[in-house]
């Protein structure tokens, strides 16, 4: 008897908790304004410029796939393609993004971490860690639809950049 009671208990803690779990699949489409470079070089004899050249700014596109947490947190990974006027490549990242209220129209704070791969000027090109923090602005057009605008600062590539960026949420 002990067991059944243990067991039912366990399935109703199980169901509260995975209850307010939710799969959530995002789209941003963004553009990537470079700003400056990070650190100076003192170019040596295999130097071949920056990865990114000043005033280079991109594109991105990006795919995001998570759960939300009570349609507050959401935590996911993530996967973009870029375009730095000419210069390809790909993003691979973690993203967590907070909506601290439940009204139509809330604050939004997004994070991503993670790597990106260039194929620039150097053979094979290069790879480099990212990390962006932005803030914005999140409307929900219906219960499982919302729009969303975020602007913040971005660092990879050895450059500072300001992304700005629209994105739709599904649930």
């Amino acid at each position: 008897m002990r067991v059944y009671l243990v067991l039912i208990f366990l399935m109703h803690v199980a169901t509260c908790i995975f209850g307010q779990i939710k799969y959530n699949l995002r789209t941003e489409i963004g553009t990537l304004r470079f700003q400056n470079t990070t650190i100076d070089v003192d170019p040596g004899p295999n130097w071949r410029g920056y990865s990114l050249n000043e005033n280079q700014n991109g594109l991105s596109f990006d795919i995001i796939n998570g759960i939300s947490f009570k349609d507050k947190l959401q935590v996911g990974i993530g996967v973009g393609y870029l375009n730095f006027e000419g210069v390809y490549g790909y993003s691979l990242f973690g993203d967590l993004q907070y909506l601290p209220l439940n009204s139509r129209l809330t604050p939004i704070v997004n994070l991503k971490i993670g790597s990106n791969h260039i194929w620039n000027q150097y053979e094979n090109g290069q790879r480099s860690l990212m990390f962006d923090l932005s803030g914005g602005i999140n409307y929900k057009v219906k219960n499982n639809f919302s729009i969303y605008l975020t602007g913040g600062l971005l660092l990879t590539q050895q450059a500072f950049l300001i992304p700005i960026r629209l994105g739709v949420k599904l649930k």
